[in-house]
């Protein structure tokens, strides 16, 4: 069936409306001698709308007149339809062939390069590899070799160990994957010292010498564990007329371990018992328009502004540049969202709650993510105002590892 009207549509096919005598007799006769009719339908006036071929529309002229009965052409649909409506109408045919060849020209061209897979290694050192081998935008497809690319890639770069360069329509995408260099081991000589300050609750020391005990309090930059190994000092023994043996210079290493205390945070909060101010309805426009060379013309949305209150998102997209040239085309997309006033008044337990944690976010904003927390304390701040205001205040004590390296010159 879809096969058949595929054939009919390249061939051509009239929908005609017949009416006369007798509309029956007509399309058992044209059926007799071979003209193929289909979606024969009898409407309620007695007259028949059917379809037909356009090669059998004169012998039906001639069936017509044998069975008292007339017909009109109510559609004409195929493809010499569509040809004929193109001679007449030279210069839309003429614009439709030029902007097919625009768009296979352009499609013919690389206009989008991506690198995927670099961690390490900057995409613009791909990208600057990948050009030397005629990988760029603008290039042709046709001329690109993905597999030189490929080799360049490597060949340029020794910190990738695979390339593949892939091209889909008029983007590029190459991807990389990056060797695994091992780190090298830094002995120069170094302390480990406090980022901040705390109570010491335990050291353990993997390279170097313990500067500080259990329980003391430290300030920032102290020295936690020192990369300064001293001596060890051995009992002397005096005989007459032996001289005493000079001092052993210090060790310097680089230090190592981990030094937890614990440290506390403080944030603070105050909340409003009637908040007032404005805030988004969820109603939002969108106004889209074209710059071109200082002017703007608006495209869709209107051009005055839609809300009387309302704050504004503006996302511009400019086109491509092709080797040297850049067309000064701003597509520019503004959307709008309306801003309602409000007023909510709050009890006193919901603004306490509200208090506390926005308090306890602004505590937990500097803790590190490997803090543990042991303990946290909330105080409610009296001052004049409380009939209007609820002020809290959190404190969060944690433990955690408050040490990090710090090199010095022996």
């Amino acid at each position: 069936m879809m096969l058949f009207r595929m054939m009919s549509w390249l061939q051509g096919y009239l929908v005609i409306h017949v009416t006369g005598e007798a509309p029956e007799r007509f399309v058992n006769m044209a059926a007799s001698r071979g003209i193929y009719l289909w979606d024969v339908e009898r409407l309620r006036n007695g007259a028949v709308m059917l379809k037909v071929h356009l090669k059998a529309v004169r012998p039906l002229r001639h069936i017509a007149r044998r069975t008292r009965c007339r017909f009109r052409i109510r559609q004409r649909s195929g493809l010499p339809f569509y040809f004929a409506a193109l001679r007449r109408r030279r210069a839309l045919a003429l614009g439709a062939l030029l902007f097919l060849t625009a768009l296979y020209f352009l499609s013919s061209f690389i206009w989008f390069v991506e690198v995927k897979g670099n961690d390490k290694l900057d995409s613009s050192q791909v990208l600057q590899a990948a050009g030397q081998a005629g990988l760029r935008r603008g290039a042709l497809k046709w001329n690109v070799d993905p597999a030189a690319i490929e080799n360049k890639i490597v060949e340029q770069l020794p910190l990738v160990s695979w390339s593949g360069v892939y091209i889909k329509g008029t983007k590029a995408t190459i991807e990389v994957a990056e060797r695994i260099v091992p780190a090298e081991e830094n002995n120069r000589p170094a302390h480990i010292v406090a980022k901040k300050m705390g109570v010491i609750k335990e050291v353990l020391v993997i390279n170097g010498r313990q500067a500080v005990k259990e329980g003391g309090t430290v300030s920032k930059g102290q020295v936690l564990i020192s990369g300064e190994i001293l001596p060890v000092e051995e009992p002397v023994k005096s005989e007459a007329g032996k001289k005493a043996e000079p001092p052993k210079p210090s060790r310097y290493v680089h230090a190592k371990g981990i030094a937890r205390a614990r440290v506390w945070y403080e944030g603070y909060s105050e909340v409003s018992l009637v908040e007032t101010g404005k805030r988004p309805t969820g109603r939002e426009e969108t106004r889209v328009s074209i710059k071109f060379k200082g002017k703007e013309i608006i495209l869709s949305g209107g051009p005055n502004e839609p809300f009387e209150q309302y704050e504004t998102k503006t996302f511009v997209s400019r086109t491509p540049q092709w080797r040297n040239l850049t067309l000064p085309v701003e597509l520019i997309t503004m959307k709008y969202f309306e801003l309602a006033d409000f007023r909510e008044e709050r009890s006193r337990a919901a603004a306490r709650r509200t208090a506390e944690e926005r308090a306890y976010a602004a505590a937990a904003q500097s803790m590190p993510g490997d803090a543990r927390i042991q303990e946290r304390w909330v105080e409610e701040v009296a001052t004049g105002d409380s009939d209007k205001l609820v002020r809290v205040k959190v404190v969060i004590e944690t433990v955690e590892d408050i040490g990090e390296e710090a090199a010095f010159k022996p």
